[in-house]
């Protein structure tokens, strides 16, 4: 997501950047090391959620408890990403992930002693869950380091991307095949022993960087809330670009339905693999399209007519298509979700990079609030009305959303007229 052009502080664009090719990507050996540390964390954070949910399922019996379990994975972004994203800018951005992977670490380990007390249980799994949001903020504004330029960002950033939802889809599958053979307390010691590893390939591949804000004044926590709200909100440029990065609430509705969609038509794991791989290679497709375009402004003008693609394809489905129509539908909107990343690298060139991890924080606790919420109500909902319903729901309410962004004409201006600058 962004706006405007660089502050004073951050390095300044080229005119026309070099297209960016995956090699030029992967010749760094910080990149290298950022990319795989994340990736390893990724896949045991799968694996520990089905491990979670099944440990607190066999010790209490009831699926509100293991309801539960899930949903307090979730809550911590609402904390974490406001108060504790400002710290990837106060204190050097490698220390802030070594340490969160190793407080991590430890903290999910411990989940994995036998006879715990559920409350205990929890407040694990929420301090573990809180760390993700300096972590976060502290890779993201790391990756921007290593390509000052939004050619590289762009493609690094579609990487991420689709790793991360390539790992969802992977994640899942393997982790319910793991957790039977292994049990749940060893697959939880993985994902301890997936944060010990990430924290050691950070300390030896990314090289040591000042904080990003040394030497500038600091107003306290809730100070820096403030002040980094002031700047996402306060500019109108930025405050757009966030409105669309929210837009991806309407679009998880198929992760949230894929299961009982599939099982609807006779289907099982083979088409909701094959529904999810259909949305994540549309996506992965329009980004890699989108990041050969070289002229920031025509990226922005992409940007809505993208955005109402993500999301009406999903309407479509209120006509209950068979899953080879459905997966073609997906695909369609995953293509449609690639404007995210012409917003997000627009987004971070536009903030000053002291500034950048609680940027960073403040939007993605909207979206992951956002996506939580959309998913625990679209599946309660299709209990009660089926998932072609809720899809099409999703997708009319997206579609209406994107269409009354699009259609502020001094929104829309601002995004496509040469940047300013924002301050902060």
């Amino acid at each position: 997501m962004t706006a405007s052009r660089p502050a004073a502080d951050s390095p300044p664009t080229t005119a026309e950047p070099p297209p960016p090719a995956p090699g030029r990507l992967w010749a760094g050996r910080e990149y290298r090391g950022l990319w795989a540390a994340w990736a390893v964390t990724l896949l045991g954070d799968q694996l520990a959620r089905v491990a979670l949910v099944l440990l607190v399922f066999t010790a209490t019996g009831s699926p509100a408890a293991a309801a539960a379990a899930y949903a307090v994975t979730l809550l911590p972004a609402l904390a974490g990403g406001p108060l504790l994203s400002g710290l990837a800018d106060r204190y050097p951005r490698r220390t802030v992930m070594v340490c969160c992977d190793l407080a991590s670490a430890v903290l999910t380990a411990a989940l994995a002693l036998p006879g715990l007390p559920l409350p205990v249980l929890f407040a694990l799994v929420f301090a573990v869950t809180l760390l993700a949001s300096p972590f976060t903020a502290a890779r993201s504004s790391l990756v921007r380091d290593l390509f000052p330029d939004d050619a590289r960002y762009a493609a690094a950033t579609a990487v991420s991307t689709l790793t991360y939802r390539a790992s969802m889809v992977a994640g899942f599958a393997a982790g319910g095949l793991l957790v039977a053979g292994l049990g749940a307390r060893p697959a939880l010691l993985a994902d301890a022993a997936s944060f010990a590893v990430s924290a050691v390939v950070v300390r030896l591949t990314v090289t040591a960087r000042p904080a990003a804000a040394a030497g500038r004044a600091h107003a306290g926590y809730l100070g820096e809330l403030a002040a980094g709200a002031r700047l996402v909100f306060g500019d109108r440029r930025l405050r757009t670009l966030t409105c669309y990065a929210w837009l991806a609430t309407f679009h998880v509705a198929p992760a949230a339905v894929v299961a009982p969609y599939a099982a609807g038509h006779g289907g099982g794991p083979v088409t909701v693999g094959v529904l999810l791989s259909a949305w994540i290679a549309g996506s992965g497709l329009s980004m890699t399209l989108i990041t050969r375009i070289r002229e920031p402004r025509q990226q922005m003008r992409l940007l809505a007519p993208l955005a109402v693609l993500a999301a009406a394809p999903l309407a479509a489905c209120t006509l209950d298509p068979s899953p080879p129509v459905t997966a073609l539908l997906w695909a369609v909107s995953g293509a449609g979700t690639g404007y995210q990343l012409a917003a997000n690298t627009a987004f971070v060139a536009a903030v000053p990079n002291h500034r950048r991890g609680q940027a960073f924080g403040l939007v993605s606790t909207g979206l992951l609030t956002g996506q939580g919420a959309a998913l625990l109500l679209a599946g309660a909902l299709t209990e009660h009305l089926g998932p072609a319903t809720v899809l099409a729901g999703s997708g009319l309410a997206g579609t209406l959303a994107a269409l009354t962004l699009a259609a502020h004409p001094t929104r829309h201006a601002a995004l496509t007229s040469p940047a300013t600058g924002v301050s902060g």
